[in-house]
């Protein structure tokens, strides 16, 4: 029983693969997917994931809750425990392009129970992450529809329920439903649901324009900034992890958030036209470009308005309301965030069905999300299935509960992989590597060190919801994917 629960499954070689070869599923007679995306899409994809929240949401709420002014370490800090993950994304990526990034790379590493408790916590990055990031377009999308008169009902504008973190509970606010929120899921789910190459070439468009947003915003902001605002540049504690180096560590567990999006360019190796090349430019290039951008974001925003203040959905557009020659600006900025938000939005959901069809491939998901649809080439069902959930969530649940849960589960993968790589150097010294962490045996350990030391901040508050959730996760593993794993049936062939 033990040995089956960590069987391995077997790592090949990969060979070089180009455009239009099939991968994983076609052998069975099945539609697959297409390796259509080069280098820049794949760094556009980045991009498109990484920037958006972040900048557009989390900063604020980070920056009010917990680190002040400091919230610039916060990037920092979480930048560098990214870039320690990043490397090992990066090998894996070059050496296995498939994709169910974490939950295919531990499954060749630590065995089918784990790579099962990483595929389970891959949804609260990829779902919940589409879901949480809906909640701050809506609020981006309601403060444009302000300027004209024509804001959304609040009853219909924000989540029947907030979260406590106090009392540890939800409170009801009086509103009905999030309705912006379920209807961006809904359509960019239509689109993941037409095709990879038109998804990428939407990203690619709205990645052009939210970027010259940022830029813009960084340049005409950046003459209203008053160093008053950061002082004291890190607050004095006043319990717990709110403010004080507990809160610029608390804080960086919050911003995590923003970095999610470099992994995702991993669920899109098995439709990469070169992968080995490709994919360590894919993740460590928009990782690198993004991080610069947050610092700088980061600085500006807490230096035009005192961080007390910004603890909104849309924290970049309540600074610029206080300053009326920039009303210009903040209309620019709303519409670059909505567009933003859209990217990261899309991401998301082409990641999460693609995780569920390696999944799937495997046999521990129903076969069902491993269908490719004969004409789009998309695993169409499982896009389906995580737009209605995701919808959902985004239409009942407050943004700060879904973030953290959100970079719990993005920091336990982040950590899996990180040991993964090391443990295939021991067990796999063999396979060719077409990238290599450099100073593995130093990089691989920081890593798991800094991912699971971040992942216990949002965890002391979470600890119930987190256990839940993996309860759920083995229920459906004991129930359907033990039974049904493709690795254990062709063993006892």
């Amino acid at each position: 029983m033990l040995k089956d629960l960590f069987a391995t499954k077997p790592v090949e070689p990969a060979p070089h693969v180009d455009a239009g070869e099939p991968v994983e599923g076609s052998t069975r007679g099945e539609a697959s997917l297409q390796r259509v995306l080069t280098a820049r899409h794949l760094v556009l994809l980045g991009v498109g994931a990484i920037i958006g929240a972040g900048i557009f949401v989390m900063t604020g709420t980070a920056a009010a809750n917990y680190a002040g002014p400091a919230v610039i370490l916060s990037f920092v800090l979480a930048g560098v425990a990214c870039a320690f993950a990043g490397l090992c994304y990066a090998e894996f990526a070059s050496m296995m392009p498939v994709s169910g990034s974490a939950y295919s790379y531990t499954y060749s590493t630590m065995g089918e129970v784990v790579a099962w408790f990483i595929g389970w916590n891959l949804v609260l990055e990829y779902m919940f992450a589409a879901s949480t990031v809906a909640v701050g377009w809506s609020g981006y999308l309601n403060s444009f529809l302000s300027s004209f008169g024509a804001a959304v009902p609040v009853a219909f504008a924000q989540a029947p329920f907030a979260y406590s973190a106090e009392s540890g509970s939800f409170v009801a606010t009086g509103s009905l439903i999030n309705l912006p929120a379920v209807l961006i899921v809904a359509a960019v789910s239509a689109l993941c649901y037409r095709g990879i190459t038109q998804s990428a070439w939407v990203n690619a468009l709205i990645v052009a324009i939210k970027v010259a947003v940022i830029v813009m915003f960084l340049g005409f902001a950046a003459q209203f900034i008053d160093a008053d605002n950061w002082v004291p540049f890190i607050p004095e504690n006043e319990g717990g992890t709110r403010f004080g180096m507990e809160g610029v560590i608390r804080g960086a567990a919050v911003v995590f958030f923003a970095y999610i999006g470099f992994d995702a360019v991993s669920t899109a190796a098995g439709e990469a036209k070169n992968p080995q090349r490709d994919m360590p430019i894919g993740i460590l290039g928009s990782l690198a470009i993004c991080t610069l951008l947050y610092i700088a974001m980061a600085a500006t925003l807490t230096g035009l308005l005192p961080y007390t203040e910004l603890g909104t959905s849309k924290p970049i557009a309540t600074a610029l309301e206080t300053y009326p020659s920039l009303q210009w600006l903040k209309t620019v900025v709303e519409l670059g965030a909505i567009a933003g938000l859209s990217s990261v939005i899309l991401v998301m959901l082409m990641g999460q069905p693609r995780i569920f069809y390696s999944m799937a491939q495997d046999g521990l998901m129903p076969r069902l999300f491993g269908r490719v649809h004969p004409k789009y080439r998309t695993p169409h069902l499982g896009t389906i299935i995580v737009g209605v959930v995701a919808a959902t969530m985004a239409g009942f649940l407050p943004l700060d509960f879904l973030g953290d849960l959100v970079s719990m589960g993005t920091l336990l993968a982040f950590a899996t992989v990180s040991a993964g790589v090391l443990i295939l150097r021991f067990t796999r010294p063999d396979l060719p590597r077409p990238f290599r962490v450099p100073f593995a045996m130093v990089i691989c350990p920081l890593g798991v060190i800094a991912c699971l030391y971040l992942f216990w901040q949002p965890f002391a508050d979470h600890w119930k919801v987190m256990l839940g959730w993996t309860v759920i996760g083995f229920l459906i593993y004991g129930f359907y994917g033990y039974r049904h794993s493709r690795l254990r049936l062709a063993a006892r062939a």
